[in-house]
């Protein structure tokens, strides 16, 4: 109807023009003018139009979040891969002149690690709970070495977590205690340990600390429990039953690996597929259900507070928003360069890097999360 509406009105313009010639010239321009603004309006698109066809274009830039990927960087299994090369001719003379090594077992080489960390100064250390050692691998000074090396207080360690001033915690199994080092290395002592070899944990599995706050969380998967307790190593707060397991909010079934990150701890409730989030005091907030979990399962939070979980039993690593939705999965099988089987053990390091055990092959991988405006992990 609007576009006829124009057409009548341009042809009565038109009509009118051509019966009256001799009207005044200034008249005639002015007719001229209005024809041609007739005209515009006639082939120009109404305001209905211009939004419907822009609205395409908005509903893509509402696009979801791209799912983030993971760029394998290296990995490393032992003493060798953290020195400097030497020089091969060197290495023969020396097997002339001492023979060759004996077949004996190496404790500079992982055999079944069980827990990763780093500090500030970009250490990373692996619990090897076949080994009953912890590693120490840095590649900044080209230099590998034990903890505590010469000592048999670690027995079988099976997590590890490091403060902000770069104490390593690690919870060994045989003594049921977390031991304390300073970052030379130096033991300080215990946490949890009564007398003789009593101790206040029964089966400690999994250890993380806020390092906003200093607070120390430890799960005790026999007891179905966390333990929340201050720098000096004393209680503040159980989370959990003491009648034993449960699967309500705040309850546990053989509860095993620990988060903590952006004022929130992250429970890995291995015996009832989840994990559950709370905050920094312990007050339950939400929880984040899977689809398979066991003892080995790892997990890590990255610094937009997504969630790592790793799956041995599926060679995966799937990754959750903060709301607990699935952002991505990682197919561990895929890595062209290197061959991943059962990832267990997570650590994030600077909020971008991620450390994943093989524990197939017995080695550590580090991977580069595709965050945006992450530095190279190296």
């Amino acid at each position: 109807m609007r576009h006829s509406a124009f057409s009548i009105g341009i042809g009565a313009i038109a009509t009118w023009k051509v019966k009256h010639l001799l009207v005044d010239n200034s008249i005639q321009q002015r007719l001229v003018s209005l024809l041609l603004l007739a005209l515009c309006l006639q082939a120009a698109p109404s305001f209905a139009d211009v939004t419907s066809s822009a609205s395409p274009q908005s509903s893509q830039s509402d696009s979801p979040t791209p799912p983030l990927n993971l760029a394998f960087v290296r990995a490393f299994s032992s003493s060798d891969d953290v020195r400097l090369p030497r020089h091969p001719v060197l290495d023969r003379t020396i097997d002339i002149i001492a023979g060759p090594a004996d077949p004996v077992t190496r404790m500079s080489v992982l055999r079944s690690p069980s827990a990763i960390a780093t500090d500030s100064s970009h250490r990373i250390f692996v619990a090897d709970f076949g080994a009953g050692a912890v590693h120490i691998f840095d590649f900044v000074s080209s230099r590998y070495s034990l903890l505590d090396k010469g000592s048999d207080r670690l027995g079988a360690p099976v997590s590890l977590a490091v403060d902000d001033r770069d104490n390593l915690y690690v919870i060994d199994a045989r003594s049921r205690s977390i031991l304390v080092y300073d970052s030379s290395g130096k033991f300080r002592g215990h946490l949890g340990k009564l007398r003789g070899k009593e101790s206040y944990f029964d089966s400690p599995a999994g250890i993380a600390i806020d390092r906003t706050n200093g607070h120390i969380y430890v799960s005790d998967w026999r007891r179905h429990m966390i333990f929340i307790l201050d720098q000096k190593g004393r209680l503040i707060r159980k989370i959990g039953k003491r009648s034993g397991a449960g699967d309500g909010p705040s309850e546990f079934t053989e509860p095993t690996q620990l988060a903590a990150g952006g004022g929130e701890l992250f429970v890995l409730d291995t015996g009832n597929t989840r994990v559950q989030v709370f905050d920094a005091a312990g007050r339950f907030l939400r929880q984040i259900d899977l689809i398979h979990t066991d003892r080995h399962t790892g997990i890590a939070i990255d610094s937009h507070a997504n969630l790592y979980v790793s799956d041995p039993s599926f060679n995966r690593i799937q990754i959750f928003r903060h709301d607990g939705s699935l952002l991505s999965t990682f197919d561990a099988t895929t890595i062209s360069t290197a061959t991943f089987s059962r990832p267990s053990a997570l650590w994030i390091e600077a909020g971008h890097c991620l450390y994943v055990a093989d524990s197939e092959n017995h080695r550590i991988g580090l991977f580069q999360i595709n965050l945006p405006n992450a530095a190279p992990c190296q």
